[in-house]
């Protein structure tokens, strides 16, 4: 894997890891890995001919990391988690999830996606189920007694911050509420990884804040690995251990920098110099590798 670190006068400033500090369910688990990926790549076939979406990558993310996955519109990123994700199948290379491989003779296997919970953009809420039906729909489909999926439901509301709403139709919530929603729908069966999609770019900038600061909150309490994907600067830096950046079509990784600023973080890391710091150095070479 060629990764360019970033200028010599830079590292200094992106690089913090001795403050690091995982969330206690994830300390022991910190050195083993739960997602590695070996030369996957993806080309697609259109009508104008084979279009190159992501140069070969290889990466590991360890277990109870937050890994965030930045770069311009159109680099592969979505691309990239939805391959993870087991939704779409890449060109080449291996997926392992916690050691299992995600691919076998072209077939996904169930095992491996059994570790992954998934979140969009959008929450894909049905609108005719209620809330607490669309959190435990998960459940439901594995045949789990009501009465259990109900008290699943509870303590992931609970956990999310909507408790209380557990009869209200996603019509009758606010974006921000039926994302909180949607994370708990993809914690409903217990994955050990959440792949999460720009999940909160739809929403306004305070609604924004809040949730990164429950995102980071529910991963502390639960110790989940997570890999995200933002558009956002402040964003990456403010939620990652580490940032994966990745530069234009073919999607390649161009710089991996580690933040370790001690957690819980409040918002108010993100006006200190050093924050800024790393934020000016990821704009600076996404600028130049546009």
């Amino acid at each position: 894997m060629a990764v360019a670190c970033l200028k010599s006068t830079d590292i200094s400033v992106a690089r913090f890891s001795e403050h690091q500090t995982l969330p206690p369910a994830a300390r022991e688990a910190s050195t083993a890995t739960a997602i590695a990926l070996a030369g996957v790549e993806k080309w697609y076939e259109t009508n104008d001919g084979p279009v190159h979406a992501l140069a070969p990558v290889d990466i590991a993310v360890r277990s109870g990391e937050m890994m965030v996955l930045l770069g311009p519109s159109g680099c592969g990123k979505t691309t990239l988690l939805r391959m993870i994700g087991g939704l779409i199948r890449p060109s080449s290379g291996a997926i392992e999830i916690a050691g299992r491989p995600l691919w076998q003779n072209g077939a996904r296997q169930g095992e491996a996606v059994a570790d992954l919970g998934m979140v969009f953009q959008d929450a894909n809420l049905f609108p005719w189920l209620t809330i607490e039906d669309n959190i435990t729909l998960p459940l439901a489909l594995r045949k789990a007694p009501r009465p259990a999926r109900r008290a699943k439901a509870r303590d992931l509301m609970q956990l999310v911050g909507i408790a209380g709403f557990e009869k209200r139709w996603p019509r009758e919530l606010s974006g921000g509420m039926r994302q909180r929603a949607a994370i708990a729908r993809a914690l409903s069966y217990d994955p050990d990884i959440l792949l999460l999609d720009e999940p909160f770019g739809a929403l306004d900038a305070m609604t924004r804040d809040a949730m990164n600061l429950e995102l980071q909150r529910i991963w502390g309490e639960t110790g989940k690995t997570i890999l995200l994907v933002t558009h956002s600067i402040n964003e990456a830096v403010f939620l990652a251990d580490r940032v994966v950046l990745l530069s234009p079509r073919p999607g390649r990784i161009d710089t991996v920098i580690d933040v370790g600023f001690a957690r819980p973080r409040s918002l108010e890391v993100q006006a200190t110099p050093e924050f800024q710091q790393i934020v000016v150095a990821l704009r600076r070479r996404l600028t130049e590798i546009a």
